[in-house]
């Protein structure tokens, strides 16, 4: 995905539902990632250098997160023939590595990006399911 300008949050708008291959190899749907109080919804992968400065936050908010309900879900949708850093198998050695508190998902069709209007990497939005629901 290339670097754009972020689109504004719909609030209200119910978040599009998923189901994708975690690197734990299991299948991860919205209603299985979502928390008592909502859900973060984040696009990463491995190479970004966006990604990469952040990384540390991303792990620490996540954490910070869960104590208020909010859980949390990365989805990488870059296309690993052009990325092979963002491949299914380096996807799960970084997640390994880093002990991610959240399911890191791989869309590789981007079906779910395009429907979550993600536009580049780092685009976070938490959606709040008690008022949208799911």
């Amino acid at each position: 995905m290339a670097l754009r300008e972020t689109p504004v949050c719909d609030f209200g708008t119910k978040a599009p539902d998923f189901d994708l291959l975690g690197v734990d190899g299991k299948r991860w749907t919205l209603a299985q990632c979502v928390g008592e109080k909502g859900l973060l919804v984040m696009f990463i992968c491995n190479h970004c250098p966006y990604v990469q400065a952040i990384h540390d936050r991303i792990l620490r908010d996540t954490r910070e997160l869960q104590a208020f309900g909010i859980a949390s879900v990365a989805i990488m949708s870059n296309d690993t023939a052009d990325y092979p850093e963002d491949s299914y198998k380096n996807m799960q050695r970084l997640a390994v590595q880093y002990d991610y508190p959240f399911p890191y998902l791989l869309d590789d069709t981007q079906a779910v990006a395009k429907a979550y209007g993600a536009v580049c990497t780092v685009i976070t939005r938490i959606w709040n399911c008690n008022i949208v629901g799911v």
